[in-house]
C-alpha cells in the first residue's frame, strides 16, 4: 500500500508539470524578407486599378501632359502606362524598385507639408512582388532611352539603350501571378477594367491640363479620350457625357475661420432634374484623388429631401486646405486621408449645397409623353349629351373621363389604340421618336459620336468599300523581320516574304486613322508657338533653292501672307474637327495625336503648313475634310529623318573636311573615315533619329496596322506590297539543284 500511495503522489506531482509544458507559448520567429515583401504588396496593390492609380499619379507627378493607359484582361495580363514626364535617370534605375525609395521627400518633416501623390516608395516595389515590371524612359537631353526589367524588388539585368519617345512607359505583366487566391478572386476582367475606366475618367475631369486615354489592349477606339481644356464643365462633357454635363450647377464654399476650418471648395453637382441609380462623387482634396464617407452621406442627405426616391446625384469636388490641415499617411492605398476640423468642414459645404439645390427648384423640368387624342365618336357625344343634359351650345369644359382613363373595358374608347392615330404622319413620327432614342442611347455610350458628320460616314464608307481582302489577311497577321533599306520593310506572311512601303503604307494608315478620329483628337501641345509666315518662306524656298531674286523673295512673302491669314480664318474650323490649333496672331500651336506614340517629324511642319494652305478644296465639305485627312497622313507618316542615314554611304555626309569630297559627291581620299574626321555630335543626333525612326516602324506602326489598317486594292499595284519569296518556289528550285 505504500508503494502505492507514493507512486500515485508522484503522478499526481507530474501532472501540472506536463500541463505547464502544453501551455508554453510559441516561438517568435523573424520572417523572410521576401515573405514581408509579398504581404506588403497584397495591401499597397489589393486590385488591378490600384496598380492603375498608383502609376497615373507617378505620372502626373512627373509633370507629363499625356498619359496613355493600355489594359489586357481587367490588368491582369498586361497594364501599361505611358506618359510624357520628365523621366526617370538612368543613375537612378537600380534603386527604383526597391522598397521606400522615392524622390518625393528626405525627412518625416517632409510629410507635413507633401504635395505630390507618391511619397511611400512601396508601389512600383509592390508590383515587382506580385507582377513581371518593365520600365522604359529616356530624360531631356539623352540621345536614347533605357529599358529594364524588375523582379521582387531588383533590376533582373543592366539597363539596356533603346530608341524611346519622351517621358516613361511602365508595363506590367501578369499581375498577382504568385497569389493564386487573389487572381482566382479576379476572373472578372469587365469589372475591374470598368473600375479603371471610372478612375480615369476621374482623374481627366480633374487634371484638366493633361490628355487621358485609357483603352482595352488591341481596341480601335479608346473608352476615356480626354482632351486639353481650361474648363471642368467641359471635361465632365468630353467624359460623362453632355447629358450629365447640362444638368450640373457650379457651386463653391469657403471658410476663413481658424478656429472652425479653413479651406476653399469649388465644383459641379446635379440639379434635381438628374437621375441615377448610383451616386457619382469625385472627390479631389489638395489635387489628391480620396474618397470621404461622411462628406458623402451628409451629401446625400441633402439631395434625398429633393430627388425622387432611389435617384442618386453626381458631385464633382475640389477642396483645398493648408497642407498642415490634411494628414495622407492614413491608409495603404492613400485612398482616405484625416482632415482637422473635418465636422465643420462638412456642415459648411453641406448647407452650401442645401442652399444651392432650393433655389434651383424654379428650373427643375419633368418629361412629359405627348398623347393625341382620337376624334370624338358619335356614340361618345351622344351618350355625353345624354349624361349631361345641361351643358349648353354643345360645347364641353373639359375632357370625357373615358378619354382619359380606361373605366370600362367593354368600352372601345378606354382600349390603348383609340388613343393612337394610325396615319402616316403618326408612322413617321413613332420612327424618328425610336431613331432618336437609339441615337441619344448611342451618343450617352460614346459621346463623342455626336460630332460625326455624314461627309465623314461617307469617306469611311469609301474606305471600307475599297479594301483589298487578300491584303487585309497579310496585315493582320503579318510577322515584321525588319529594314531592308530606308524606305522598304521586310514581313513574312505564311510561307510568303513581302517587301513593304513603309512611308506609303503609314500614310495610308495615318489617312485612315485622321478620318476615324474626327473631332475625337488628343492633343500635342508645342513646346514654343511656331510662327506661320516663317514656316511658309521656309517651305517656299525649300521648293525653289536655286532663286536669289528680290522680286521672286517678295511674291514669296506674299503667298506665305495670303495662306496665313487663310489658315487664320480656317482656325475655328480646324480646332474643333483636327485639334490644329492657330492663334490669332498666326502661330501654330497644338497639333493632333493620330497613333498612340507616334509623333510626327517636326522638321516637315513647313511643307505641312503649306499643303495645308494651298492643297485643301475648302469649298466642298467632303473634298476639304478628305484633303485635310490626306495632308496629315502625308505629314504624319514615317518619312526618312531629314539627315542622311549615317549607317551606309551618308557617313560622309557628317565629315568635319568637306573639301575632300569633290562635286560629285564621292570621297577622294578616305572612303572610311576616322571618329576624329566627323561632326560626332551631328552624327549622334542622326543616329538617334534614324534609331527612333526604326523603333517606331516596328514596335508602333506594324502593331497599329495590324489593329487599324484596311488597305486598298491599289496598294496591290502600285510597289506598296511585293512578293519577293515564297516557300514552295524556293523548295522547287532547290530540288532542281
Amino acid at each position: 500500500m505504500e508503494i502505492d500511495e507514493s507512486s500515485s503522489a508522484a503522478a499526481t506531482m507530474d501532472e501540472p508539470q506536463e500541463e505547464a509544458s502544453a501551455a508554453q507559448p510559441p516561438r517568435i520567429y523573424r520572417l523572410d524578407e521576401s515573405v514581408v515583401n509579398r504581404i506588403a504588396a497584397g495591401e499597397v496593390i489589393q486590385r488591378p486599378v490600384l496598380a492603375v492609380k498608383e502609376l497615373v499619379e507617378n505620372s502626373l507627378d512627373a509633370g507629363s501632359t499625356s498619359i496613355s493607359v493600355t489594359v489586357k484582361d481587367g490588368g491582369l495580363k498586361l497594364i501599361q502606362v505611358s506618359d510624357n514626364g520628365h523621366g526617370i535617370r538612368h543613375e537612378d534605375l537600380p534603386i527604383l524598385c526597391e522598397r521606400h525609395t522615392t524622390s518625393k521627400l528626405s525627412t518625416y518633416e517632409d510629410l507635413q507639408t507633401i504635395k505630390s501623390m507618391g511619397f511611400r516608395g512601396e508601389a512600383l516595389a509592390s508590383m515587382t512582388y506580385v507582377g513581371h515590371v518593365t520600365v522604359t524612359t529616356i530624360t531631356e537631353g539623352q540621345l536614347h532611352g533605357y529599358r529594364v526589367s524588375y523582379r521582387d524588388g531588383v533590376m533582373e539585368h543592366v539597363p539596356k539603350p533603346c530608341a524611346a519617345v519622351k517621358g516613361t512607359q511602365i508595363m506590367v505583366e501578369n499581375l498577382f501571378y504568385n497569389i493564386v487566391a487573389r487572381r482566382k478572386t479576379l476572373q472578372n476582367s469587365s469589372d475591374d477594367y470598368a473600375k479603371i475606366v471610372d478612375l480615369v475618367s476621374r482623374f481627366a475631369i480633374h487634371n484638366t491640363p493633361v490628355c487621358f486615354s485609357c483603352r482595352k489592349h488591341g481596341a480601335n477606339r479608346a473608352d476615356v479620350q480626354s482632351v486639353t481644356t481650361s474648363s471642368k464643365l467641359d471635361a465632365i462633357k468630353t467624359v460623362y457625357g453632355i447629358s450629365v454635363a447640362r444638368e450640373l450647377m457650379e457651386i463653391s464654399a469657403s471658410d476663413d475661420n481658424p478656429d472652425q476650418s479653413i479651406f476653399k471648395m469649388t465644383g459641379f453637382i446635379s440639379n434635381a432634374n438628374y437621375i441615377a441609380k448610383k451616386t457619382t462623387m469625385v472627390l479631389f482634396i489638395n489635387d489628391r484623388l480620396v474618397e470621404c464617407s461622411a462628406l458623402k452621406r451628409a451629401i446625400e442627405v441633402v439631395y434625398s429631401a429633393t430627388l425622387p426616391k432611389a435617384a442618386k446625384p453626381f458631385i464633382y469636388m475640389s477642396i483645398e486646405l493648408p497642407s498642415e490641415h490634411v494628414d495622407v499617411n492614413i491608409h495603404p492605398t492613400k485612398r482616405e486621408v484625416s482632415l482637422l476640423n473635418q465636422e465643420s468642414l462638412i456642415e459648411t459645404i453641406q448647407s452650401a449645397i442645401e442652399s444651392k439645390l432650393m433655389n434651383c427648384n424654379n428650373t427643375r423640368t419633368f418629361q412629359t409623353q405627348a398623347v393625341s387624342s382620337a376624334p370624338e365618336s358619335s356614340f361618345s357625344i351622344r351618350k355625353d349629351i345624354q349624361k349631361n343634359p345641361s351643358s349648353s351650345g354643345g360645347k364641353f369644359q373639359k375632357t370625357p373621363i373615358n378619354r382619359v382613363v380606361r373605366t370600362d373595358s367593354r368600352d372601345p374608347s378606354g382600349r390603348l389604340h383609340a388613343y393612337w392615330s394610325n396615319g402616316p404622319s403618326s408612322q413617321h413620327q413613332k420612327k424618328s421618336d425610336l431613331a432618336s432614342v437609339r441615337i441619344a442611347v448611342r451618343q450617352r455610350r460614346n459621346p463623342r459620336e455626336s460630332a460625326d458628320l455624314t461627309s465623314i460616314q461617307e469617306l469611311l464608307n469609301d474606305v471600307d468599300q475599297n479594301i483589298h481582302s487578300g491584303l487585309l489577311d497579310i496585315v493582320k497577321d503579318c510577322t515584321y523581320i525588319g529594314l531592308a533599306d530606308d524606305v522598304l520593310a521586310v514581313l513574312q506572311y505564311s510561307t510568303h516574304l513581302y517587301l513593304v512601303n513603309v512611308v506609303n503604307a503609314s500614310k495610308e494608315l495615318m489617312y485612315q486613322q485622321a478620318i476615324r478620329r474626327f473631332a475625337h483628337f488628343s492633343a500635342i501641345q508645342l513646346s514654343e508657338p511656331a510662327p506661320i509666315p516663317e514656316l511658309l518662306i521656309m517651305a517656299l524656298k525649300d521648293e525653289d533653292l536655286k532663286s536669289t531674286d528680290d522680286n521672286d523673295m517678295d511674291l514669296k512673302n506674299k503667298i506665305a501672307e495670303m495662306n496665313t491669314e487663310l489658315l487664320k480664318q480656317k482656325a475655328e474650323m480646324l480646332e474643333e474637327y483636327f485639334c490644329i490649333n492657330i492663334d490669332q496672331e498666326g502661330n501654330l500651336m497644338r497639333l493632333p495625336v493620330l497613333l498612340e506614340q507616334h509623333t510626327p517629324d517636326m522638321d516637315h511642319v513647313p511643307e505641312f503648313l503649306l499643303s495645308l494652305a494651298n492643297d485643301v478644296d475648302w469649298e466642298n465639305e467632303k473634298e476639304c475634310l478628305q484633303t485635310i485627312c490626306a495632308v496629315l497622313g502625308n505629314f504624319y507618316a514615317m518619312h526618312p529623318p531629314v539627315l542622311p542615314n549615317p549607317a551606309g554611304d551618308g557617313i560622309q555626309f557628317y565629315k568635319k573636311n568637306p573639301k575632300s569630297i569633290d562635286d560629285t559627291g564621292d570621297d577622294l581620299k578616305n572612303e572610311n573615315p576616322e571618329k576624329d574626321d566627323l561632326d560626332q555630335e551631328l552624327l549622334a543626333e542622326a543616329e538617334t533619329a534614324w534609331a527612333q525612326r526604326e523603333w517606331n516602324i516596328q514596335h508602333v506602326l506594324f502593331p497599329s496596322m495590324r489593329l487599324f489598317l484596311k488597305p486598298p486594292k491599289s496598294m496591290a499595284t502600285d510597289g506598296t506590297f511585293v512578293q519577293v519569296a515564297s516557300l514552295e518556289k524556293l523548295y522547287k528550285i532547290f530540288e532542281r539543284c
